[in-house]
């Protein structure tokens, strides 16, 4: 049957399809924004940062600022926040450099020119994130990662930095997968002001409300807005225009007609960055992730500091028992205050309604076991590991050991966000470099030309990259250990060890710079150099020595012949008998 919908009926189909989706997940994430970041999230269409200046959602509702009410123990806050604060000075820090470009052949990776080639790009890379504001975005990304685990950026081109960043709260987006299980698909909803829409879009693609809003002075209005990145399935692939390219991207008005854009165009790449902390199967959101891991224990900690709380007003502030007679009276309960009691009754004073007595220690401590299970759930105990280990004599092996241990914990969450988020976002960076063209002839980064038609690895070298890979150095450190201490017994077991190899491997464990390390054909050049430079030493040392055997054989020599010729003359006019 003939589709007779227009094509902004089909996105708000699909819009409800990629929501319809989500939905299982909504209740339970605005739970976690209650109790962890109530400002964090846009679930549900009332939520919102409109506020006061008179935002509206989707529904045509004020949109609602939630609060941190239902917050009585920040500990998962401040949690949350260290899991934060460590990923983004573990992963991409801005003050030192956290990836580098190589290429798969090693060799041609110590090339020279290649290899500063490499480096410059680098550079230039790591200075566009600088300035633009990735590092906020990235920020924000791993926030939502620990609370919902799932977080979506979208990367779009910027004249001046290159490229720019817009994180999208969680309840904002719905994401579709494509046939190998990565995103391709993303639709946001956001709510722009009219000044803004207008100056973005300009006032003959909006609709009529919005013009009559924008004649009348109402400027900071807010209305919502769709946009929608999807692969582009009717390309054309004999155009180049924005509306050809392998991703369209729509803006639509919502609530207007629904019968015209507000901009449709399109990108080169897929420009969402949507990464999700752990997925099971073929799901499209995580499924396992701090904020929901340490929900109950959240939730009983509040519980528990409201219940501690009550008990300390029964002791302090407890209900009275007063007798009647005091009903119209003022009754001083200050502390310091006089009271005057008829003893005419023994129990007719003012006395407790009952007595309350409880004994805090025990809820205290579960109190402190609930904290300790909320910051493992956020790997509190590895970001500040070392900050909180207040022994003394601990040694260095132990601290490893720790390390490695919380690594290998942590080692599939980094492997996601490696494969889901800062891969791609390097590859996004440099495909708008390239179109920026930086790489162009002439240029400072124009290529060597020992690089054409070569591809390009993306290697990461952050502190908890490096951390991750150097887990293996410790069977490295034991197998050499092991092999000292053989040697001492029997030393030819030196012959099996191959000290090149164990140096590279370990360099590459560490994350040590390229540069650092001397190339295989380098080394046997340099030792070749020094086995002739010992040879001539071993000749020059010996050379005197063989200058006195050969005057000590030449002495000799004469004397012989000396000796001989003394000899001869002795037997001088002498005859033997019976010779001619």
């Amino acid at each position: 049957m003939e589709d007779t919908r227009t094509p902004q009926q089909r996105i708000l189909q699909r819009k409800s399809d990629l929501w319809n989706e989500r939905s299982d997940l909504d209740q339970h994430a605005q739970e976690i924004s209650d109790f962890l970041l109530p400002r964090s999230a846009r679930i549900y269409s009332d939520d919102g940062n409109g506020g006061s200046s008179g935002a509206t959602t989707d529904s045509g509702r004020p949109s609602v600022r939630r609060s941190y009410s239902k917050i009585i123990d920040e500990t998962g806050t401040q949690a949350h926040g260290v899991l934060e604060a460590g990923l983004m000075a573990g992963m991409t820090s801005p003050a030192r450099p956290w990836v580098k470009l190589a290429t798969p052949d090693r060799d041609l990776m110590e090339f020279g020119p290649v290899k500063i080639w490499l480096s410059k790009v680098t550079t230039k890379m790591l200075t566009i994130f600088g300035k633009s504001n990735t590092y906020r975005a990235f920020r924000t990304t791993y926030g939502q990662l620990g609370a919902y685990g799932t977080a979506a950026n979208i990367v779009v081109d910027n004249y001046e930095n290159v490229l720019h960043n817009y994180p999208v709260s969680f309840g904002q987006y719905g994401i579709g997968l494509d046939h190998l299980g990565a995103a391709d698909t993303l639709y946001r909803t956001m709510s722009q002001p009219i000044g803004a829409l207008v100056g973005e879009f300009g006032i003959d693609n909006c609709s009529t409300t919005v013009k009559s809003l924008w004649s009348k002075g109402q400027y900071d209005t807010h209305v919502p807005v769709l946009h929608a990145i999807e692969p582009r399935r009717n390309r054309d692939y004999g155009k180049r225009d924005a509306k050809n390219m392998p991703f369209r991207s729509c803006y639509l008005e919502l609530g207007r007609e629904n019968d015209k854009f507000l901009r449709e165009s399109g990108y080169h790449e897929f420009p969402a960055i949507c990464p999700r902390w752990l997925v099971d199967g073929d799901d499209t959101y995580a499924t396992r992730w701090p904020g929901a891991m340490a929900l109950g224990s959240i939730k009983q900690l509040q519980q528990e500091q409201l219940r501690k709380s009550t008990a300390i007003d029964y002791m302090v502030d407890p209900p009275l028992q007063v007798p009647i007679a005091y009903k119209n009276s003022d009754i001083d309960r200050l502390p310091g205050g006089v009271m005057y009691v008829d003893q005419a009754q023994p129990t007719g004073g003012i006395r407790a309604a009952y007595e309350v007595n409880l004994n805090l220690q025990h809820l205290s401590m579960d109190i402190m076991d609930v904290r300790e299970r909320i910051n493992k759930s956020f790997f509190v105990d590895l970001f500040k590991m070392l900050v909180n280990d207040t022994r003394s004599g601990t040694t260095a092996t132990e601290i490893a050991e720790r390390h490695e241990e919380k690594l290998l914990m942590l080692g599939p969450v980094l492997e996601s966000l490696f494969t889901e988020m800062l891969q791609p976002y390097v590859e996004i960076t440099f495909a708008k470099m390239v179109r920026a063209g930086l790489f162009a002839q002439g240029q400072e980064l124009a290529p060597p030309p020992e690089l054409n038609g070569q591809e390009l690895d993306i290697e990461f070298i952050s502190t908890l990259a490096q951390a991750q890979r150097a887990v293996g150095v410790t069977s490295i450190d034991r197998m050499i250990g092991t092999i000292a201490s053989m040697s001492q017994i029997k030393p030819e077991v030196l012959d099996k060890l191959d000290a090149d190899q164990t140096i590279d491997l370990y360099a590459e464990a560490l994350g040590v710079d390229p540069s650092m390390i001397v190339a295989d054909k380098d080394v046997a050049i340099i030792r070749q150099g020094r086995a002739q430079q010992q040879q001539a030493a071993q000749m020059a040392a010996a050379a005197p020595a063989v200058k006195d055997y050969a005057t000590a054989m030449q002495t000799a020599a004469n004397t012989d012949v000396e000796g001989l010729q003394s000899a001869a003359s002795a037997f001088s006019g002498y005859t033997i008998p019976g010779a001619q």
